[in-house]
C-alpha cells in the first residue's frame, strides 16, 4: 500500500446521535461536552463524533476499538443501514446521505457487500445457492449466477463443496460461504463485521491468513470491524482506533504500536508482542553500494574496498538483485583475468519484502552472515537489514 493509491471513500464530519433531540446533542458537543455529559443532560447518546477519514482503493483498512467505542455503527453508516446525523460519505462521487431510496439502493449493490459475525446463510441452501443469493435477487440469469457464485467459491477455497448444505460444513468453512457470497455479488467495498469473532481461535487465525491472502490477490477495497487488537495488527493495512465514538488515531499497524497517539492507545497496546509487527522496513538501512551486472571482479572488488565490505549485492540496469559476490571469489577472479562477475553470483541469499515481521528475521542470518536484502514486489533492492540492526529493534521492541 502506498500513499498514491487512490481514494475509494472520503468520510467527512460524520456524528449519529441516537435519541430524538439529534440537534441538542450535537450542540452540547460543538459547547465541548463529552458523550457521557450529553447522555446525562439529554438522554441522547453521541454514538459517533466528528469522524474524519479516507479509505484507500485496494486497501484493507481496520476499524477496532472496544464494545460501545462506535466501530458497528462507523460501518453500518457507511452503507446507511443506520443514518447519519451529520456528515458526508462520498463513494466515487456520491454523497451517500444524500441519496435517495432508489439511488440509494443502487449504490449498495454497486459498492457494498457485507460479511457478517453469525455467517447468515440459509440452512436449506446448499453452499452453490447461498453463494448465489446476492445475484439471485438481483435478478441476474441463472447460468450466469451459478458461474459466478462457482468462481467465487473457488477463491475461498471451497471448490467441491457446492452440493453440501451449511449443517455439513464448520464454522470457518461457513464463513468461507459467506466471504463467497459477498465476493460474488462483484461489489466495490467489502464490509466485514466482526466477522471473524464467532470462531475458535485456531480456525480464527486461518481465516485471517486466508483474508490476507485473499486481498493480496484480487486488491478488494476491504473495511474490516474487531475488538480484537491482534487481529487488527495481524491483517490491516492500516487501523483506525475508536474510542467513546471518536477516532483516536489512525496508522499503520507499525505506527499505532510505535508512536502511539496518547496514553490511551500506549495502554492499548501493552502487551502486544512488538516484533510481530516491526517490520523489516523499520529495520532496514541504505544499500552502501552495488555491484551492476556487468562490473567485472575488479571493480566490484574496489567497490567492497572502498565502502568496507565482504560481500556485495549484484543488480540490474533496473536495479533487480540478481545476487550476491564475495570478496574473497572477487579476489581470486580478478587474478585469474576473468573480466565479468555473473558467474561468480551467489543466488543462495536471504530475502525479505519490506513487510515482513521482524520476529521472523534473525533466524534467517546464514553463517555467511550476509546481510537480508529488502525487496519489493518486482524484484528491485530497496535497502539492507543487518544482524545488529535486527537485535537492536528487538531490543527496542522488548523495553516498549
Amino acid at each position: 500500500m502506498t500513499d498514491t493509491q487512490q481514494t475509494k471513500i472520503q468520510v467527512r464530519n460524520l456524528s449519529k446521535v441516537f435519541g430524538d433531540d439529534t440537534r441538542k446533542a450535537l450542540k452540547l458537543r460543538d459547547e465541548g461536552l463529552n458523550r457521557a455529559q450529553i447522555l446525562e443532560k439529554t438522554g441522547q447518546t453521541l454514538g459517533l463524533s466528528n469522524i474524519n477519514f479516507d479509505v484507500r482503493e485496494g486497501e484493507l483498512l481496520v476499524i477496532m476499538g472496544l464494545s460501545g467505542s462506535g466501530k458497528s455503527t462507523l460501518i453500518r453508516c457507511l452503507n446507511r443501514l443506520i443514518d447519519p446525523s451529520e456528515g458526508d460519505i462520498i463513494i466515487e462521487g456520491e454523497n451517500i446521505p444524500q441519496l435517495n431510496e432508489k439511488a440509494l439502493l443502487q449504490c449498495r449493490r454497486r459498492h457494498f457487500s457485507m460479511v457478517f459475525q453469525n455467517f447468515a446463510l440459509f440452512p436449506h441452501r446448499t453452499v452453490q445457492l447461498n453463494a448465489e443469493y446476492g445475484l439471485e435477487i438481483r435478478g441476474i440469469d441463472k447460468a450466469k449466477r451459478a458461474e459466478t457464485a462457482k468462481n467465487a467459491l473457488k477463491q475461498v477455497g471451497l471448490e467441491g463443496w457446492e452440493d453440501a448444505y451449511p449443517s455439513q460444513l464448520s464454522g470457518g468453512m461457513q464463513q468461507r460461504v459467506g466471504l463467497a457470497r459477498a465476493l460474488a455479488n462483484d461489489a466495490s467495498v467489502l464490509l466485514m463485521d466482526e466477522a471473524f469473532s464467532a470462531l475458535d481461535p485456531l480456525i480464527r487465525r486461518d481465516m485471517q491468513q486466508e483474508l490476507i491472502e485473499l486481498q493480496h490477490r484480487m486488491k478488494k477495497t476491504t473495511i474490516f470491524i474487531t475488538h480484537d487488537l491482534d487481529e487488527a495488527l495481524n491483517i490491516g493495512d492500516r487501523i483506525i482506533l475508536l474510542r467513546d465514538g471518536e477516532i483516536v488515531q489512525i496508522g499503520t499497524p507499525e505506527e499505532i504500536l510505535t508512536r502511539p497517539a496518547d496514553d490511551y492507545v500506549a495502554r492499548f497496546t501493552e502487551g502486544v508482542d512488538r516484533s510481530r509487527v516491526v517490520t523489516a522496513r523499520r529495520a532496514m538501512r541504505p544499500v552502501r553500494s552495488t555491484a551492476r551486472s556487468e562490473d567485472g571482479p575488479r571493480t566490484a572488488l574496489r567497490k567492497m574496498v572502498e565502502h568496507s565490505l565482504d560481500s556485495i549485492y549484484v543488480v540490474d540496469s533496473e536495479r533487480k538483485l540478481l545476487g550476491i559476490v564475495e570478496a574473497e571469489k572477487a579476489d581470486e577472479a580478478a587474478k585469474a583475468g576473468k573480466d565479468s562477475i555473473m558467474e561468480l553470483i551467489d543466488k543462495d541469499f536471504p530475502s525479505v519484502g519490506p513487510d515482513e515481521p521482524l520476529s521472523t528475521l534473525y533466524s534467517m542470518f546464514s553463517a555467511k552472515s550476509y546481510p537480508i536484502a529488502v525487496i519489493d514486489e518486482d524484484s528491485r533492492l530497496l535497502g539492507v537489514v543487518v544482524k545488529g540492526a535486527v537485535l537492536e529493534q528487538l531490543a527496542e521492541a522488548g523495553d516498549a
